[in-house]
């Protein structure tokens, strides 16, 4: 690989969205230090599968999110690995409900550390190295960070502290280093089954083009803003099928 190629560093990078914008960033010449926190194995193949097509060009690293000092860790060793950094994408994220009278100090430090603390120190320990490159930083965000989602409080508070992060940091990092966000709508559904079919098919009438959304069209979004967006800083690109334009700002069931 040329030492000059771009580098990317993708948190929450072995599956789902994540993997998705590893693959479209690396296809479109960056390499890329794939972040996990428990899918080892995932985040393995997926390394192995990226530098059979082009040696050298991905490394895997395992951090807890909600831990600061790791983050500084995460990103040296991006840098010892590939000697640069020209993309930080925020992508990692926790999601479960928590209603109001359930709600505990655990989840809040879970979904806080992953959603909101996590990008903060990482995306502090990085602007060294993005200043030096005249890189960028991706934040993925959500569509509820600006209309709540009912019995999700920490999350929906956590998502919408990553978008005012997002424009701060924005405003004082340039010119240097650009700063944005994607804000995924119905895209892929939580493992955990909370959204069931009746709620998935209210969820999809409520959306203009009709259909759910693949985890390509945030990969398209991301590698957009990193490569041809260098007039762009400090936006929030909702990726979501028209669906935000539907939803009103009260709280959403």
């Amino acid at each position: 690989m040329n030492p000059a190629s771009p580098v990317a560093l993708i948190t929450g990078a072995a599956r789902r969205v994540g993997a998705e914008i590893a693959c479209a960033l690396h296809a479109a010449g960056a390499r890329v230090m794939l972040h996990y926190r428990t899918s080892a194995t995932a985040a393995g193949e997926l390394a192995a599968g990226l530098n059979a097509l082009r040696a050298d060009s991905a490394e895997v690293h395992g951090a807890d999110l909600g831990d600061a000092v790791a983050m500084q860790a995460l990103l040296e060793a991006t840098l010892d690995r590939f000697g640069r950094l020209d993309a930080l994408i925020n992508n990692a994220s926790t999601f479960y409900a928590t209603p109001i009278g359930w709600i505990d100090e655990a989840a809040w430090t879970d979904l806080l550390g992953s959603n909101l603390k996590g990008p903060l120190f990482l995306s502090q320990a990085a602007v060294p190295a993005l200043r030096e490159t005249q890189g960028c930083i991706v934040n993925i965000t959500d569509i509820h960070a600006e209309r709540p989602l009912a019995g999700y409080a920490p999350y929906i508070a956590a998502k919408a502290g990553l978008l005012g992060l997002t424009r701060a940091l924005a405003v004082e990092l340039a010119p240097q280093v650009r700063v944005n966000a994607v804000a995924p709508g119905a895209i892929v559904w939580p493992d955990d089954g909370s959204f069931d079919p009746s709620a998935r098919e209210a969820i999809l009438r409520s959306v203009p083009l009709a259909r759910e959304g693949t985890p390509d069209d945030i990969a398209r979004t991301v590698k957009f803003l990193v490569f041809d967006a260098p007039y762009i800083t400090g936006q929030v690109i909702n990726v979501d099928g028209g669906r935000s334009t539907t939803l009103d700002h009260r709280a959403l069931k």
